[in-house]
């Protein structure tokens, strides 16, 4: 890490990018712990806040390992903001459940549309705020496998030229690691 970010945006895959469908699945539990890792890595230098947008996957997973960690670290804040208002209205119950499990306990929760979903601008200027709203970005991503996750990155990517921003990484071989070291 460079410099001190006070915020940090975390995205990454979606669960089914994963192959992940159930709540069970091992392969989460690893996610977390690297989540945790590098989180904990940034609150050590002075990160306050974490942003989410919302998404099922490395998103919510790591709004959870957020949570626990405000039990070492009470003046760390979650916010969640979604790309439009309604977000998650059409998600299957157990999938709703768990949006509303995140979105109660964040300490802040706004959308950058109030409308409900109309077009993929509201996805583009979604990602333009989260990226005018932070120092850097935690995200979960593989060059051979984009993924939803590479228009994230392809925005932060341009910002950061104009822009002091960092981008970091957790990788397929960071995920293999971190079972490895057990």
């Amino acid at each position: 890490m460079d410099e001190t970010i006070k915020t940090l945006v975390l995205t990454g895959y979606r669960s089914y990018e994963l192959g992940i469908f159930q709540e069970n699945d091992p392969k989460i539990e690893v996610i977390k712990k690297v989540v945790k890792d590098r989180l904990i890595a940034y609150l050590e230098n002075g990160l306050e806040w974490l942003l989410i947008g919302g998404n099922l996957g490395v998103e919510l997973w790591g709004a959870q390992v957020a949570y626990q960690l405000r039990l070492d670290y009470p003046d760390f804040k979650i916010g969640v903001i979604f790309p439009f208002l309604e977000y998650g209205s059409q998600w299957k119950e157990k999938n709703a459940a768990l949006l509303t499990e995140i979105k109660t306990q964040a300490d802040f929760v706004e959308a950058t549309s109030h409308q409900p979903y109309e077009n993929p601008t509201q996805l583009k200027n979604h990602t333009q705020f989260l990226l005018s709203h932070s120092g850097g970005t935690l995200i979960l991503y593989d060059e051979e496998f984009p993924g939803k996750p590479q228009w994230f990155l392809k925005d932060a990517s341009h910002f950061s030229e104009k822009f002091p921003y960092q981008i970091d990484k957790i990788t397929m071989d960071d995920l293999q690691n971190a079972i490895t070291d057990g």
